[in-house]
């Protein structure tokens, strides 16, 4: 079966500066696929590669069968690939429900704007208590879920989250990661999610890739991963 996203030893940097050396990896539909490292290992610099935010140097990005490398990021989102930044990047003199309207704003979307919002606040209900709030007096949380929220208001077929545990309480956490893993169920959306915090992301990915120095070191299912000695002792501190 064709992968939902395959990215195909891709080469990415910033100017002069080389990030990706030679990174390849598959996502399959319906997958929840983690991608951890060190900060600055090369994991945010990938998802802007596929998201089309950087120009890949060198490889081939596929998603849902067809080559996007080299297309604009406009383009790529309209397919339904939706990337939530570090920091969700919320419009803070906006409201959360204007914030959550951008979201819908690819032809997908759009049309299904009125059901959308219906959906997200009832799965977010204190998204629904601050509708009319300004984003930028949201907590951390908030501000998280805010970010999460205008992503599936987008109607995508895959998501990628950078960072989304990023600044936030160790219950804040174990809440935001709940619900990504309940979007996914009940909205059968694939993910590729990018994390520092190692250990949650692998209790709850599928599959996983381990990057160091923009490059792909291991890759497995979650739980092999999470028992790795070398993997605990890198990041999880014995």
């Amino acid at each position: 079966m064709t992968p939902m996203l395959e990215v195909a030893d891709v080469w990415s940097g910033y100017g002069d500066a080389t990030v990706l050396r030679g990174v390849s990896l598959e996502v399959a539909e319906h997958e929840i696929v983690a991608v951890v490292g060190a900060n600055g290992a090369g994991k945010s610099t990938l998802l802007r590669t596929i998201s089309g935010l950087i120009t890949a140097r060198r490889g081939t990005v596929r998603f849902a069968g067809e080559d996007i490398t080299g297309r604009r990021a406009d383009q790529i989102v309209d397919r339904g690939l939706i990337m939530v930044p570090e920091g969700g990047r919320l419009f803070p003199f906006m409201t959360v429900r204007e914030n959550l309207e951008l979201g819908a704003h690819n032809p997908t979307a759009r049309p299904q704007m009125a059901r959308g919002l219906d959906e997200v606040f009832e799965w977010f209900p204190v998204l629904a208590e601050r509708r009319t709030q300004l984003a930028g007096s949201l907590s951390g949380g908030e501000r998280s879920m805010c970010a999460l929220a205008r992503a599936v208001m987008s109607r995508p077929k895959l998501l990628m989250l950078d960072e989304p545990s990023l600044g936030l309480s160790p219950l804040m956490v174990k809440r935001v990661f709940g619900m990504i893993a309940e979007l996914a169920r009940t909205l059968s959306i694939t993910i590729v999610l990018v994390e520092q915090n190692v250990n949650e992301a692998l209790k709850m990915a599928a599959r996983a890739y381990v990057v160091e120095q923009g490059r792909i070191v291991k890759s497995g299912d979650g739980a092999t991963l999470l028992a790795d000695p070398s993997v605990r002792r890198a990041y999880l501190g014995g």
